[in-house]
């Protein structure tokens, strides 16, 4: 009779903790859930400038409809688009990631933000990545960009000095495009093609025609260059153009302010 009455009891425990545990796994499925097969992906070895595709794979394991409420990239030259935003119960859906590696070089990570209804891990982090491989090349560097040149009059020639550096493997080539400038190094008009090769560095006086105007003045030189990454560069020169009255009176108020 005890034996009958252990048998039961615990026969009657096994019932509870069976009923418990699927309670709980019920509990544990309650709502959407957001499941990736897999949340990083690797392109390997890349040549700089290629555009890389992956296609993220997910799967609502829960048992209401997830609902992907944004998507999210770490920068611009990454995009994210998700196939749909609702996702019933057990259906999949997808996330492409495209990576344009133009201007990256050596090992990148890039990383895509989701935010979903998942009630237990709202928001996911995605991570591509690749190894960008740069092929030589020339590239233009200047010691400046721009350059204000202050008061000056208006008979006076416009002049100033820009360094080109080639920091690339192969032979830099840049041609200079402005409607009025003249260009030189040292006494010498510069060639067109201007050639600079590897790992060398040239000074260039740039000397523009004075306008009729007085006034702010803003011009700007257009580099052309088979800089693959840096085609185009432009350098600012900026300042303010008087007359020899304008400058006499203003030498004369500031002559009289310092006495």
């Amino acid at each position: 009779m005890v034996q009958d009455h252990k048998h039961s009891f615990y026969l009657a425990l096994l019932v509870l903790i069976g009923i418990f545990t699927f309670i709980s796994i019920l509990a544990a499925n309650k709502g959407p859930a957001l499941k990736f097969e897999k949340e990083m992906w690797d392109f390997g070895n890349v040549k700089q400038g290629k555009i890389l595709t992956h296609v993220f794979k997910f799967r609502n394991d829960g048992d209401a409809t997830l609902v992907v409420k944004q998507v999210k990239t770490s920068c611009g030259c990454t995009a994210a688009l998700v196939s749909k935003k609702e996702i019933p119960p057990g259906k999949k859906g997808e996330i492409k990631v495209t990576f344009n590696t133009r201007g990256f070089a050596g090992r990148v990570s890039k990383f895509i933000y989701i935010e979903s209804n998942d009630p237990k891990e709202s928001k996911k982090q995605l991570t591509v990545s690749a190894s960008i491989n740069v092929p030589p090349r020339p590239r233009i560097s200047l010691d400046r960009y721009s350059i204000d040149l202050g008061l000056f009059l208006q008979s006076e020639d416009i002049e100033t000095k820009v360094k080109i550096k080639n920091t690339g493997e192969l032979e830099l080539e840049v041609e200079f495009s402005h409607k009025s400038a003249s260009f030189y190094m040292g006494n010498k008009k510069v060639p067109t093609p201007l050639k600079i090769p590897a790992g060398k560095e040239v000074e260039v006086r740039i000397k523009i025609i004075p306008r009729q105007k007085i006034g702010l003045m803003r011009e700007y030189v257009l580099f052309k260059t088979n800089d693959p990454m840096r085609p185009n560069l432009s350098f600012y020169i900026s300042g303010y153009i008087v007359t020899k009255v304008q400058l006499r009176q203003l030498f004369k108020k500031y002559k009289d302010e310092i006495k």
